[in-house]
């Protein structure tokens, strides 16, 4: 019995953090002249329009910049940036983001 009740309580705490690592849904901030990136849970409601990869030599910095200058290419009103990790080159980051559009955003002329 003691079993059965201990791990039904550590399923429940499990899925508990489960959520807590997720955040709660929110709409993504107003579109701009320029990307923004933002985070997985304010996603809800935008067009995934494709995604980008970097691989650049300097600071984990240099890697989130050459991600923001495709987004600009790719005309993304926002950009998730899904991994940003050191390769087993010391000094070269390798870096990969998810494009998103607001589809009610009328691009500028």
């Amino acid at each position: 019995m003691f079993i059965r009740w201990s791990a039904s309580v550590l399923l429940a705490l499990s899925l508990t953090a489960c959520s807590v690592l997720q955040g709660t849904p929110q709409p993504p901030p107003p579109v701009s002249d320029h990307p923004q990136q933002i985070q997985r849970y304010q996603t809800q409601g935008l067009q995934r329009i494709g995604s980008a990869s970097v691989i650049v030599r300097g600071a984990p910095s240099d890697g989130e910049a050459a991600i923001y200058n495709k987004a600009v290419a790719a005309g993304a009103d926002f950009y998730v940036i899904v991994m940003n990790d050191e390769t087993v080159v010391p000094g070269q980051w390798h870096v990969q983001a998810t494009l998103y559009r607001d589809p009610g955003h009328v691009p500028f002329a």
